[in-house]
């Protein structure tokens, strides 16, 4: 078997201790063992060490002077603050793609909203949140303001375990692929009204959304902390 890139190794680790992380494998102030770990992975300490540095830079890890990594469940109010920042700099993205948006890019995120419906009907939930992740990328992308896009992808990074922890709530996938849907076109159509707000509104946590939200990330932490008590 051909051995993947260390960058890829490393998204892969990233990834996985992520998931690990918010769905409760881990007590908060955890120390992540890197032998132990690095034996799970079968790699060596390198594209662990590469997978910390990304997790503390996302909050989810704390890096420590010569004691390690140690996993940080961030304060839920936080979480949600930062999902209301990320809601309108997605909208300010979308605002400006409808305005300026290009033939070439038209066609990037339709092939993006083509690979979410893809893994959608497939009940592909990774390949859904790749997908869902370049049709973000894309329109920030074509916001045509760089300084906006690279902001934008930097906050989207450090919501990323969570964008994934609210995508598997029940029919939240069915939702933000007809939500997607909504804002191809209003982009397309140039309304940038409509795409302003269903930006807005698919990116923010209201409602239901938050209701269910904060109850799978209190459930999250109270099996972390369940787990620790049976060891």
């Amino acid at each position: 078997m051909q051995e993947l890139p260390l960058d890829r190794r490393t998204d892969q680790i990233r990834e996985a201790l992520e998931e690990m992380i918010v769905e409760g494998h881990f007590q908060d102030g955890d120390r992540l063992d890197e032998v132990s770990l690095a034996r799970q992975f079968n790699v060596s300490r390198t594209p662990l060490r590469e997978a910390f540095q990304s997790l503390a830079a996302s909050g989810l890890v704390e890096l420590r002077l010569r004691r390690g990594a140690f996993v940080k469940f961030p304060a839920l109010e936080d979480v949600i603050e930062m999902f209301d920042v990320m809601a309108e700099i997605e909208a300010m993205c979308g605002r400006y793609a409808a305005r300026r948006m290009t033939k070439g890019a038209e066609a990037e995120i339709s092939a993006a909203l083509l690979g979410c419906e893809r893994a959608f009907a497939a009940d592909d939930f990774d390949g859904y949140y790749h997908a869902n992740h370049a049709f973000h990328a894309l329109i920030y992308r074509a916001s045509g303001n760089r300084f906006l896009a690279g902001e934008a992808e930097r906050l989207h990074r450090r919501l990323k375990p969570f964008r994934r922890l609210q995508l598997r709530l029940r029919g939240r996938m069915r939702e933000s692929l007809k939500e997607h849907r909504m804002i191809f076109d209003a982009l397309v159509a140039g309304d940038e009204v409509a795409v302003t707000a269903k930006l807005r509104d698919h990116v923010a946590v209201q409602g239901d959304r938050f209701n269910d939200l904060a109850a799978q990330y209190r459930r999250s932490i109270g099996a972390a902390g369940r787990q620790s008590e049976r060891m």
